[in-house]
């Protein structure tokens, strides 16, 4: 499994969970990454932090180090 940091602007993205159980973890499956949802890498800051993602119809921002909780597939 990979995680959601470091993808390019431009891809799209299977969310396949978040890892943890703490607030930031419950904060992230509460704004839609939850297992089989569909994201797309928007654009990146340029040292990689924060990124921007499109999620059920909404643009996101989230740390690299949230970035590096979410995993991701194809």
């Amino acid at each position: 499994m990979a995680s959601l940091a470091g993808k390019p602007p431009g891809t799209k993205w299977r969310v396949l969970g978040v890892v943890g159980s703490d607030p930031i973890a419950q904060r992230l499956m509460e704004m839609g990454l939850v297992g089989g949802t569909e994201l797309e890498v928007v654009r990146l800051a340029p040292l990689g932090d924060p990124v921007q993602i499109s999620v059920l119809g909404y643009q996101l921002t989230i740390r690299g180090s949230e970035a590096r909780r979410i995993r991701v597939a194809r």
